[in-house]
């Protein structure tokens, strides 16, 4: 009995503990749970199945995915990108579209702006970066085209004003609409934008700034007897011409010879107002955006009694006024090419055609504010006297836009030229 109970103690139960042929013959995969190299790779692929539904995680951010986020905003920075541009290429007409939509959002700061003669120093300005940037050689690169210059200045200063008889036929209420734009036919050419569209136009760059330059400088002298001739005797009122004319010669033509002598006195100024042309148009732009502002600002309460469909009729006759002046010059030039020499005349050459007819077809904003200022009251509210001149003004620089795209030449070494 005592050897039994010692047998079965000491000899193990052969049921309980199978053997290792046994175990492998039940469980035939669970040897590669066993290998070792297996357990390496199960660990690799635990760490990696993490950082891929890490990636993919962070892909659905956004719309669905990180990868999406990142394109989506390199996709919006490619959408602003042509937005820049057309903010660059347009930025006198944005900023002059600004300055009237300010003025009418908030008249409070344009009231404020024209008690202290914001008005006043930003014409100040303009002139003197006119002066800083007009340079001595370009006007004398004109002298060829002398001919086509001074028929320039003549429709700018004693044809195109006539045309104010026409304008004020017209019957509109409030009658300053009118007025305004009969003023503003009387005016000289733009400062900027009849040169920079005759230079991308390809035209004779230097024949624009002399007829830019020359016929405000002559307006000045002109301008008081024009609107002396051809608008007060239509609206009953009588010009100081003496009082306008020196108030003229000191806010338009001391702060251009103002800065004139400050680009030739010194060489180093000179040089860097051409190598930041861009940056001091843009200041001028800004600055001319100031006289809407205020103007609107200051007669904001009277706008807004317009009825919105004499505004647009307003609107169309500045449009009209710059078609009949640019259908005016051009046939003036073919009639002057077709009667002196034809195709070798110098009014036949497409430089200053496109020159005379770019420049001779404008007419300045700036001049016609400081006009406005000058006479005080005298025509009207000056407000509803400006504001259709500042859309004839954006008009013409829009339509002039369309007329040089379609004057640009088709071959790629001519439109290089050109923008050089």
């Amino acid at each position: 009995m005592a050897g039994t109970l010692q047998t079965l103690i000491l000899t193990p139960p052969t049921t309980k503990t199978p053997s290792l042929r046994h175990l492998s013959r039940h469980f035939p995969s669970n040897r590669s749970l066993f290998h070792i190299p297996s357990i390496t790779f199960n660990r690799d692929r635990s760490f990696r199945r993490p950082i891929t539904a890490l990636d993919r995680s962070d892909q659905r951010d956004g719309n669905g995915d990180k990868v999406d986020r990142i394109s989506g905003s390199a996709s919006g920075l490619s959408w602003a990108k042509p937005l820049l541009n057309f903010v660059s290429k347009n930025f006198l007409p944005l900023a002059l579209v600004g300055g009237v939509l300010l003025g009418l959002a908030n008249p409070g700061l344009g009231c404020l702006a024209d008690r202290y003669y914001l008005s006043k120093v930003s014409t100040f300005g303009i002139f003197i970066i006119s002066g800083l940037t007009l340079r001595s050689g370009d006007i004398g690169a004109a002298a060829e085209a002398w001919p086509v210059g001074v028929f320039g200045l003549v429709s700018i200063l004693m044809i195109t004003p006539y045309f104010s008889r026409a304008i004020l036929q017209m019957q509109l209420h409030p009658q300053e609409f009118v007025t305004g734009l009969a003023m503003f036919s009387c005016m000289p050419t733009t400062l900027s934008s009849g040169v920079a569209l005759t230079h991308l136009a390809g035209g004779n760059s230097a024949l624009a700034l002399a007829m830019t330059v020359i016929s405000n400088m002559l307006g000045i002298l002109i301008i008081p007897f024009s609107i002396s001739k051809f608008i007060a005797d239509g609206v009953g009122v009588s010009v100081p011409t003496e009082q306008l004319f020196r108030s003229l010669v000191l806010t338009l033509l001391v702060p251009l010879i103002l800065g004139k002598v400050l680009r030739e006195s010194f060489k180093g100024l000179g040089d860097f107002v051409d190598q930041n042309r861009k940056l001091f148009s843009r200041l001028s732009a800004l600055f001319l955006s100031l006289v809407p502002w205020i103007q609107v600002s200051r007669s904001r309460s009277l706008l807004l009694r317009v009825k919105p469909a004499v505004f647009l009729v307003a609107i169309g006759m500045g449009a009209l006024l710059h078609i009949i002046l640019l259908a005016f010059n051009a046939l003036a030039i073919k009639s002057f090419s077709a009667v002196s020499g034809g195709d070798k005349s110098i009014f036949s050459k497409r430089e200053n055609a496109s020159a005379l007819v770019l420049v001779a077809s404008q007419k300045t904003l700036p001049v016609m504010v400081a006009v406005v200022e000058q006479l005080g009251g005298a025509f009207g509210e000056s407000g509803l006297l400006v504001l259709p001149c500042v859309a004839a003004h954006l008009n013409q620089i829009i339509m002039d836009s369309f007329l040089v795209n379609f004057w640009l030449p088709k071959d790629l070494s001519s439109s290089n030229a050109k923008v050089n």
